[in-house]
């Protein structure tokens, strides 16, 4: 609350938030789906503006035969398929190229690579920049390459939740971006307040690290959902503004929405003219449908 009341002062009264300004850090969002959920919905035509970046997520055993249908029908749709690429579940360097040529044939150049969820590499991958130095993505002309941000740290990185790694990792990344024609974009994973986001892109200026930045959100959820999944996906110090909802009785019941961080990233872009911020990701935990719902509210200027 004292960093949005600082934001606001900031200000200094001469501007305040407007319809507009959400309007406009809402243009071009970008969504995740998984196969499952996807195949579901009859038109994303109806849900979604065209041309929207939908991500694919792709969770250990899920075929690769899905993942391609799913892409092929959001291209052929008007959207951009963006496959998640997860370097411990991919078993060496032939099923890698597999992957890439099948989804080349339907349209897409473009992709999330991570280092997946998984533990253990299944294969010959344990992080991104395995994958990225096969000199494939190159090869079969992708356009853009998104990696994955963590403004309040990844164990899985930086077990003490620091973030020597992790900055050593995004410089490499630079250095690919710099040495061929294939631009590269961060989109973080979801936290629950701004100060994390502020901090992790000062860290970022700092190191001469200025990568376009995609902030995820999570979507609408019941409060339950959400901190099941915040806890699953390894949420930081954040997390404390749900627990803090918990305890409050009369907002347990409510969903939980985005909206707070939503003002909070406009704010701050506002009077930080020189953010990388560009767009947000949304995971939609609470379900797709909930999701689009909540971003039409604010389109049509309704109380979200």
């Amino acid at each position: 609350m004292a960093l949005k009341l600082n934001l606001r002062r900031k200000l200094k009264n001469k501007d305040s938030l407007s319809q507009k300004d959400l309007q406009s850090l809402l243009e071009n969002f970008s969504i995740e789906v998984m196969p499952k959920t996807a195949s579901k919905i009859l038109d994303f035509g109806k849900i979604l503006p065209k041309s929207t970046y939908v991500y694919i997520a792709h969770l250990e055993g899920t075929p690769i035969s899905d993942m391609v249908a799913t892409a092929k029908i959001l291209q052929r749709a008007g959207f951009n398929a963006i496959p998640h690429f997860p370097a411990r579940i991919i078993e060496n360097k032939t099923i890698l190229e597999d992957w890439i040529k099948k989804y080349r044939s339907v349209g897409v150049n473009k992709a999330l690579i991570i280092a997946g969820s998984s533990k253990k590499p299944l294969g010959d991958y344990s992080n991104s920049m395995e994958i990225l130095s096969t000199g494939f993505f190159e090869k079969y002309d992708f356009v853009e390459i998104f990696c994955a941000g963590h403004p309040e740290g990844n164990r899985d990185i930086d077990p003490d939740y620091g973030e020597k790694n992790v900055m050593s990792a995004l410089k490499w990344k630079k250095s690919f971006a710099e040495g061929t024609n294939i631009k590269i974009s961060l989109t973080t994973q979801f936290c629950f307040e701004i100060k994390p986001i502020i901090e992790w892109e000062k860290k970022l200026a700092q190191e001469d690290l200025h990568f376009p930045i995609n902030i995820g959100l999570a979507g609408p959820a019941k409060l339950q959902t959400m901190i099941k999944y915040a806890i699953l996906c390894g949420v930081g110090p954040s997390l404390r503004v749900l627990e803090k909802r918990a305890k409050d009785l009369t907002q347990l019941i409510l969903p939980y929405t985005p909206r707070k961080l939503i003002e909070d990233i406009v704010l701050y872009k506002k009077i930080n003219k020189n953010s990388n911020i560009n767009h947000l990701h949304f995971f939609p935990l609470g379900g797709i449908t909930n999701t689009t719902t909540f971003l039409n509210q604010i389109k049509n200027n309704a109380n979200f």
